[in-house]
């Protein structure tokens, strides 16, 4: 469904600076997958995404998207996609039924055929007590809804979607969510998804591609980098008022720990212990066999799973978390979206316009 080679994005800023966005990114999306695209502010994620539905010319590099060129041939794109941003896509005075047909008809739906999608959409969005009201008038959630029900309309195979729950509530993400795997089961739709929510990428994608500094570092299932690339942690603390102090024990611990096939990143901190591992909860029974009959007495033991922020911390040395609030419309990963930056370009200063 997505085949990229090389993929670059530059843009020109000023006669003395050009910032280089994407820097050749290689990526293959089969059919009906769900990928989810992480990494932080001013990965190249926003840009990327921008390339590959059409919005923006690749300076260098080559993309198929749907079956067809992303350069040479974007009208087939454009119609095989449905494109999901990071603002709303409604004009605030139309009324919300109204925007979805008017989208379906600029597909190219006759008027019976897009007031049917329309019709479909609002019931299975939850958008039907809303359909005669303006959209200015429509939560931030429900907004949200609309725009995936914009996406939608036309029945894409490939869906965009960037950073689509950004700014909801917990509850209003969860909902929107059950909505998007709902349809995407019902049409078989393959989805592209950026996210800061580490939660999403982790229950609902296949594939997880991590990017920074506009390459893609890591590619793989979201176990399969918790496994290979962070690694289980075990924690276990000393008993306080053990045979032996704690200043002594920990560090005897540590040694005992650093014996567990595999085991990494050993440190200690007062009485605690902690080390990454294969696989922890099958460590923890054998580190407390040991610990005793060294004459340790072992307080707590705990088998932590790893995150995705933990894959990413492994992968650049930094929290994705560290990033703080998802970038909005204006201030995201895209040099473009700042009115004041330039390009010499005049096919990419239309398109941003």
């Amino acid at each position: 469904m997505i085949r990229t080679r090389g993929l670059t994005k530059d843009f020109v800023v000023s006669r003395t600076e050009t910032v280089h966005a994407v820097r050749g990114i290689d990526l293959d999306v089969a059919p009906g997958e769900l990928v989810a695209v992480l990494g932080p502010n001013g990965a190249g994620k926003t840009t990327t995404m921008r390339m590959l539905t059409t919005l923006i010319r690749p300076t260098a590099g080559s993309a198929t998207v749907a079956g067809a060129d992303i350069t040479s041939d974007p009208a087939t794109v454009r119609r095989n996609i449905g494109y999901v941003g990071q603002g709303n896509g409604a004009g605030h005075v139309q009324r919300a039924a109204d925007e979805i047909v008017a989208q379906g008809r600029i597909y190219g739906l006759d008027a019976g055929t897009a007031r049917r999608r329309a019709d479909d959409l609002l019931d299975a969005l939850d958008l039907r007590p809303l359909a005669r009201r303006k959209v200015s008038d429509l939560s931030g959630g429900q907004r949200r809804r609309l725009d995936v029900a914009l996406g939608l309309v036309h029945a894409p195979r490939l869906l965009f979607l960037d950073e689509p729950s950004t700014g909801l509530d917990p509850q209003t993400r969860a909902n929107l969510w059950d909505h998007i795997l709902r349809l995407r089961a019902e049409r078989d739709m393959t989805i592209v998804l950026t996210t800061h929510y580490l939660d999403e990428a982790d229950t609902m994608a296949e594939r997880v591609v991590v990017v920074d500094h506009g390459r893609v570092i890591a590619d793989d299932t979201a176990d399969g980098l918790k496994r290979t690339l962070a690694g289980d942690r075990l924690v276990l603390e000393v008993a306080d008022d053990g045979p032996v102090s704690p200043t002594t024990a920990a560090p005897q611990l540590a040694e005992l720990v650093s014996r567990v096939p595999g085991a990494r990143d050993v440190s200690v901190d007062g009485r605690t212990v902690s080390a990454r591992v294969a696989d922890a909860p099958a460590a923890v029974p054998g580190v407390v066999v040991a610990a005793s009959a060294a004459g340790l007495t072992v307080a707590t033991a705990q088998a932590i799973r790893p995150t995705l922020d933990d894959v990413f911390l492994a992968l650049t040395g930094r929290s994705l978390r560290d990033e703080g609030a998802p970038p909005d419309a204006v201030t995201g990963d895209d040099p473009l979206a700042d009115p004041t930056a330039t390009t010499t370009d005049p096919q990419t200063r239309k398109d941003a316009a």
